[in-house]
């Protein structure tokens, strides 16, 4: 018997039923668990995934935010130029 560190739900797992590194999901609130020790049974809940996922969404609000910056309006013939459309 083991539990969950996330959500403390017991988890019923034999020694001989797991390997060390085996991943398991806890069925209460779906985390994912690494088997750390098999003597007894130890799990550790893998942040790996997590700490991705953190970063991908930081990096997707960093370019959210870029998105909404307006960029500079470029004027036929550039800046200070005379377009041509100009009376002179």
């Amino acid at each position: 018997m083991v539990r969950c560190p996330e959500c403390d739900t017991e988890i019923d797992l034999d020694e001989d039923e797991v390997e060390e590194g085996e991943i398991l999901g806890c069925p209460e609130c779906d985390v994912e668990l690494e088997v750390t020790q098999i003597h007894p049974v130890h799990v550790i809940v893998l942040s790996d995934d997590d700490d991705d996922d953190d970063e991908d969404e930081e990096e997707d609000e960093d370019e959210e935010e870029d998105e909404d910056e307006p960029e500079p309006a470029e004027e036929e013939g550039g800046y200070g130029e005379p377009n041509g459309d100009e009376d002179a």
